[in-house]
């Protein structure tokens, strides 16, 4: 059995590792959509809603899965369908076939959500570091994050953007397998029941953890709206800044990894500020509404900046800090309330609130750019943030944790 040094190392490097793919995918794809395949606003967040659809249908069955079959069998189909659906984007331009490849990708992470958190959280058997080793991984993905923005950008930059994709796509299916050898599960029970019967338990004893715990209700709430207002930012920043007048010379690759970079340390410093003091009472609730509150005004610096450089600094202060702050203590703080039996599962409802918050939000705040275009929607953008940070900060005071 692999030691809790051993387990940690694993799982942080494995983080580390899928960042660098993952992110070095998102920052080629974001110019890809925008200069290569040339979309619009409206079909640039569309795909955000498609993929958002495909995962609410597929988050919880892929929990449950997780949950009754194994987090390692999990996150090896995860890697298997993300990978794909990468590598055929980077092949393509036509709009609709680019909503299936991010509709497949959409269903893989479906399959990685909850999964990791899950099995990290029993196989090492620790409540003590359970929260230090989720903190320390924000900091991994950080590494990770930036080594492929170097990477997959210089990549774009020598040879092509769709090159890049492509490489990242059969990277993600190769790291995979690294998975279904390196990842042990002692300390997952597998059911001897008809693991159909299991899977509808797992799902009702799920559902009534939700629903009893008013943190777990109030997180759910707080990332629909939060995810709703990141869904845009997401979508809409590299139009955005590509519209202000982002230098074309070199090439914009160079100049959106430089940022890239830039928020990714920005965010390693935020997450250290709060590593050793998250488990301190209430410290969550605060720390969590006040990264709303500076996503806010970080949102609303892109929407109104009257130069590209003035746009960067609210993306850094969204992208490097505010979403890197929430989702880490979003998830530590979910973490705390649940007990393994259904962690992977209530895991899975919080990215269903995720989902659903790109499909309503998102969608809407795309027909406000449509129509009266990029400033106006970030500015609904910033609307979801403030009322979301305003709402934690006047909740009531945390429950005491669950840590089983």
């Amino acid at each position: 059995m692999a030691a809790p040094t051993s387990l940690a190392a694993v799982y942080l490097g494995w983080k580390a590792v899928h960042a660098t793919f993952h992110r070095g995918y998102w920052l080629v794809a974001s110019l890809y959509l925008v200069l290569d395949a040339e979309l619009t606003a409206f079909q640039l967040v569309f795909i955000g809603t498609a993929q958002g659809v495909v995962s609410v249908v597929g988050e919880i069955p892929a929990g449950v899965i997780a949950d009754t079959m194994g987090r390692k069998r999990s996150l090896v189909i995860a890697h298997l369908l993300m990978g794909t659906g990468i590598a055929i984007t980077g092949l393509v331009t036509q709009f609709p076939i680019l909503v299936a490849t991010q509709m497949l990708w959409g269903l893989a992470w479906t399959f990685i959500s909850g999964a990791d958190v899950a099995w990290i959280t029993d196989e090492l058997d620790d409540p003590r570091r359970i929260d230090t080793v989720l903190a320390a991984s924000a900091r991994w993905q950080a590494v990770g994050s930036i080594a492929g923005l170097i990477l997959f950008g210089g990549l774009a930059w020598t040879t092509s953007r769709g090159v890049a994709i492509v490489t990242s796509g059969l990277a993600t299916i190769a790291l995979g397998a690294y998975v279904a050898v390196r990842f042990p599960e002692h300390k997952f029970v597998r059911s001897t029941s008809h693991r159909w019967s299991v899977g509808i338990s797992t799902l009702r004893r799920g559902i009534s953890v939700a629903r009893t715990n008013r943190v777990v209700l109030l997180l759910f709430a707080a990332t629909f709206l939060v995810n709703g207002s990141a869904e845009i930012f997401g979508r809409l920043r590299a139009k955005q800044l590509v519209e202000l007048g982002f230098p074309a010379s070199p090439d914009p690759i160079v100049w959106y990894t430089a940022l890239g970079i830039a928020a990714l340390l920005v965010g390693v410093v935020a997450v250290r500020m709060i590593e050793s003091h998250i488990s301190g009472v209430g410290i969550a609730r605060r720390s969590f509404a006040a990264a709303c509150l500076l996503g806010a005004f970080g949102i609303g610096v892109l929407a109104f900046a009257p130069d590209p450089i003035t746009a960067s600094i609210g993306v850094l202060l969204v992208s490097g800090v505010s979403l890197t702050l929430a989702r880490v203590i979003g998830s530590i703080w979910l973490n705390r309330q649940v007990p393994s039996e259904v962690r992977a599962t209530v895991h899975s409802f919080l990215a269903q609130a995720e989902y659903l918050g790109e499909i309503v939000c998102g969608f809407a705040l795309a027909i406000v750019a449509a129509s009266a275009g990029i400033p106006a929607a970030l500015l609904g953008g910033v609307g979801l943030m403030a009322l979301t940070g305003v709402a934690v900060l006047r909740s009531p005071h945390d429950r005491q944790p669950h840590r089983s």
